[in-house]
């Protein structure tokens, strides 16, 4: 059979697919196409992507660790300018502490998870991906649809104690949604806008909405008094939040060259906030791996680093203790070019 052949014999008998727009878009939902059951879906990550640190850090929170096994691909290599092949599982001959085989189907690379829901798959091989082992196949692979179904896709099956976390609650929705929208757009994005800069004029333009984002996100921690981004409330922009800051002293002020400021030195609410989150809120200290995340930037990107050479500091990458009553701190700020 040849390979045209194979994907039309493939696409013929593969169940409905949520594939749209170069991406899959499928929910997890009582009564849907995928209803909330254990262990019927696995989750695809890699501890070093931010936005895969997302969909950790909800399965976490909510109580869905045995409900949802996972699989964790290698730091590096990365592959081609073009992502080919891709994310790497471990093997015996070539392993990587902190990550995993496949434990579906003890595949090489991400890329053959993409092409079993998809052989004729032209875009790139990211994580997270989430999977369904009952029809065998891909359910999700956007971080913040992610984020969000696993929010409530699963509340008919968990107890009470993690059915009650609502990381997106309606009366909040609208602040989430506006802050959300600039943090994406100039921080979460801003960073690898600024990083990956082809030339001079790019980066300049780039890397000042960063520091901007951050002087504003600073403001918005000192007017609601934490100890989350809206107060007292533990919301999703503070998962969105947490995988960018806690990256960015240790990897986006050397290697993205957003070296404005420091977060530990120049935004002592937000490094508050950090501190408090890593070493207090069960779920985030267990999905930061600092060498997964160092290792990855600095030896997959060799436009930006071509020796692949990885910093040892900062030290320690996150500082201990905790400042509750914030009123005893004056925010902090980066003064920007003009």
């Amino acid at each position: 059979m040849n390979r045209t052949s194979q994907i039309q014999n493939h696409l013929s008998m593969a169940p409905s697919s949520t594939f749209k727009d170069g991406a899959w878009h499928g929910q997890i939902e009582e009564g849907g196409q995928f209803p909330p059951e254990a262990g019927r879906y696995h989750l695809y990550i890699g501890l070093f992507c931010p936005f895969a640190h997302r969909a950790n850090l909800i399965r976490h929170l909510k109580g869905l660790t045995d409900i949802i096994s996972l699989s964790i691909v290698k730091p590096y290599p990365k592959g081609d300018d073009n992502g080919y092949p891709g994310w790497k599982f471990p093997t015996a001959d070539d392993p990587y502490e902190g990550s995993t085989p496949d434990h579906l189907f003890g595949s090489t690379y991400l890329h053959e998870i993409y092409f079993k829901e998809k052989p004729d798959y032209k875009g790139r091989y990211s994580v997270p991906v989430l999977w369904d082992k009952k029809t065998n196949q891909l359910v999700n692979n956007e971080s913040l649809e992610i984020l969000r179904n696993l929010n409530s896709g699963f509340n008919y099956i968990l107890p009470e104690k993690y059915r009650s976390v609502d990381l997106y609650p309606e009366r909040l929705r609208g602040e989430i949604d506006e802050i959300g929208a600039w943090m994406q757009a100039d921080l979460n994005l801003g960073v690898y806008k600024a990083g990956f800069a082809p030339d001079q004029e790019t980066y300049d333009k780039n890397v000042v909405p960063v520091f901007r984002a951050l002087n504003r996100m600073e403001q918005i921690l000192a007017k609601n008094g934490g100890p989350y981004v809206l107060g007292s409330d533990l919301t999703e922009l503070d998962l969105r939040l947490y995988p960018t800051i806690i990256r960015f002293d240790a990897v986006y002020v050397q290697h993205f060259k957003c070296n404005l400021g420091t977060i530990r030195h120049d935004y002592p609410l937000l490094n508050e906030w950090m501190k408090n989150l890593y070493w207090n809120i069960p779920g985030f200290k267990e999905t930061t791996d600092f060498r997964h995340i160092k290792e990855n930037y600095t030896k997959s990107h060799p436009g930006v680093n071509p020796k692949a050479i990885t910093p040892l500091g900062p030290i320690p990458h996150v500082e201990s203790g905790f400042e509750r009553d914030w009123s005893k701190i004056q925010p902090g700020k980066v003064e920007l070019p003009e």
